[in-house]
């Protein structure tokens, strides 16, 4: 499988788990030339660009979009029209318009559109999913995530308040897909009403809670943003209510942040279940052990190849991409309403 990779940041990463995971990167691109020159010092046999659209024309199988968060649907329209596969980061789209014609452009592609949502696959994550699979907490009901980040004021800005780069450019509603994915994901149900606050009036951009009503009739609550207190772990916190009892991630630090506690109320079959419970460590095919940081990112590169060379389903469709990147959108109507609450638009197909 021949991959192409677009931006070398993340992007770098991305594609050293590509060639990992035995795909052969061939060709990447980045605006800025010390990059590609360091890059192509971790990833011999590439060749290199400065404009994207030179990929266009590469000899390749697949493309990982991995370029600035508020780019990225122009470029994976025009590779799918070019009938590529894509595999993009967040954000999938920025407004209404682009949704509609991401949505367009991969009903008519001969290839296949993923998201690149690696924390939808975390092991916190997958413990609750099999929880929830396996019918120890009913229908839920409540579910809530976190992506926070404990940082000092200086850093805050540092990554917010400059307008040259995309964190200073975005909404403060937009990089909700690490909630909002695996919220989506564990239920199965898409966004149909959005509220959003400000978690300090005095500083709007730096936290927001998003209130979102689910098409099944489950309420989420997702924070994400920057306040103090997180511990030294992967900034995600996921919690499921449902109608017989609770899953949800341990907040502590370290290894044990990936643990899940379950609990089954003891009304449901005799007695109360109340355990935390450790995710497996994963190794790769050859036995080397994955880090759980990374888990995700490998899950979702195995699904993307799966597609690519076996016809698989994509693990994050494009339509839980553009539900998760919509709520940010229209969470960034809702804030500038003074939180009022707010449908999600029906993109036609």
């Amino acid at each position: 499988m021949r991959v192409g990779v677009v931006g070398l940041r993340m992007g770098l990463h991305l594609a050293a788990w590509c060639r990992r995971l035995g795909m052969e990167v061939i060709a990447a691109c980045d605006r800025d030339p010390g990059r590609c020159a360091e890059a192509a010092e971790m990833l011999p046999g590439t060749t290199f660009f400065e404009e994207w659209t030179a990929l266009l024309d590469h000899p390749m199988d697949a493309v990982v979009l991995a370029n600035d968060f508020d780019e990225h649907a122009p470029l994976a329209i025009a590779f799918l029209d070019r009938g590529i596969h894509v595999l993009s980061e967040s954000a999938a789209c920025v407004d209404e318009r682009q949704a509609a014609e991401l949505l367009a452009a991969e009903r008519r592609s001969s290839a296949t559109y993923s998201f690149a949502e690696n924390y939808v696959f975390h092991p916190h994550v997958n413990l609750i999913r099999k929880a929830l699979a396996d019918g120890e907490i009913g229908r839920p009901t409540l579910i809530e995530a976190d992506y926070l980040h404990a940082m000092s004021p200086a850093e805050v800005t540092g990554l917010i308040g400059d307008p040259d780069h995309w964190r200073g450019r975005i909404e403060p509603t937009a990089y909700c897909t690490h909630t909002l994915s695996p919220i989506l994901s564990l239920t199965g149900e898409l966004p149909v009403e959005v509220s959003a606050y400000p978690v300090d009036t005095a500083d709007v951009r730096a936290a927001v809670v998003m209130v979102v009503r689910l098409s099944g009739g489950g309420l989420a609550i997702s924070r994400h943003g920057f306040l103090q207190g997180e511990p030294d772990s992967h900034w995600s916190w996921v919690s499921v209510r449902g109608t017989e009892g609770l899953a949800e991630s341990v907040r502590a630090p370290g290894d044990r942040a990936w643990s899940v506690r379950v609990r089954t109320e003891g009304w449901v079959g005799g007695a109360t279940v109340d355990e935390e419970r450790a995710p497996t460590p994963r190794c790769l095919a050859d036995g080397t052990p994955v880090e759980p940081k990374a888990e995700g990112t490998v899950r979702i590169l195995e699904g993307f190849r799966a597609c690519v060379e076996h016809g698989a389903q994509p693990l994050v469709p494009v339509e839980q991409a553009i539900a998760a990147s919509l709520v940010g959108v229209v969470g960034a109507r809702s804030l500038r309403e003074g939180s009022r609450p707010i449908e999600m638009p029906k993109l036609s197909e």
